[in-house]
């Protein structure tokens, strides 16, 4: 169903949220693939089914129809606790509110996943702090989020994010709760990730922030209305048609650092 080099490959998904007796359609049978090493934007006013995708691509809900595959791995018949498992070694998540933890250091904010994964502690700190100086904060690691800048809560979420060391980045409207200057600083740092070979798929209704990715999916409707590629001048050829080709991240529990 993918290409040799395809990391996520979606087959007529369809996603219908079922509210008393209403059915509210979210997707409407979207075909997609995303490479090894892409960097993609997918873009889209409120409604537009960006959210639910991006929700389906990060393994955080189940389509109503159609084949979902990351890495060659259908994820249609696997459980809650396997889709978390595949979830946490394979995804990582950037939100647009930080989601850090009031009292726990950056260092510990980042190994957060580690523990979830079952690493050793004596690894777990070298690998989070690791994370911390890949994003800029190795001489903050042991600063509380109220003794962070907007944009180094970010950067900290990021390292949370990396830290796993996932096989795609997945970004949700990452500089919405920033200035410019910061976001512009986050961007970059994004770029610089995807120039490393990391995967990147960001999900945004901003269209500059859409048109510094290599690839720009926009979405109308529960639809994909175009797919483009190209630099990050806005200058873009159309993209060879898609290939034919799944709820919320567990609550964290602070108690998990107080116990620490």
């Amino acid at each position: 169903m993918t290409g040799s080099s395809a990391l996520i490959g979606m087959k007529e998904i369809t996603k219908v949220y079922q509210m008393g007796e209403t059915s509210l359609p979210a997707l409407d049978g979207v075909s997609l693939s995303i490479d090894e090493g892409e960097y993609v934007a997918i873009v889209g006013t409120s409604g537009s089914g960006k959210s639910t995708l991006m929700n389906i691509i990060g393994l955080l809900d189940r389509p109503t129809d159609g084949v979902y595959q990351i890495r060659g791995q259908r994820a249609d018949d696997l459980t809650g606790r396997q889709l978390a498992e595949l979830r946490n070694r394979e995804i990582g998540f950037v939100f647009q509110q930080f989601n850090l933890l009031a009292r726990a250091s950056a260092w510990r904010q980042v190994e957060l996943p580690l523990f979830y994964a079952g690493v050793a502690r004596s690894a777990s700190r070298q690998r989070a702090l690791e994370a911390l100086a890949q994003v800029g904060l190795a001489d903050r690691a042991d600063h509380k989020p109220e003794e962070l800048s907007g944009g180094q809560q970010q950067r900290v979420a990021i390292a949370r994010a990396l830290v796993n060391r996932p096989s795609l980045l997945l970004a949700d409207e990452p500089t919405g709760a920033l200035d410019t200057r910061t976001g512009e600083e986050v961007m970059a740092l994004f770029e610089n990730l995807h120039e490393e070979g990391l995967t990147l798929v960001i999900i945004t209704h901003d269209q500059e922030v859409a048109d510094r990715a290599r690839r720009v999916i926009t979405m109308r409707d529960g639809a994909i209305i175009s797919d483009s590629r190209g630099g990050s001048n806005g200058l873009r050829e159309p993209a060879l048609a898609p290939l034919p080709r799944p709820a919320a991240i567990e609550q964290i529990e602070e108690k998990v650092y107080e116990a620490g």
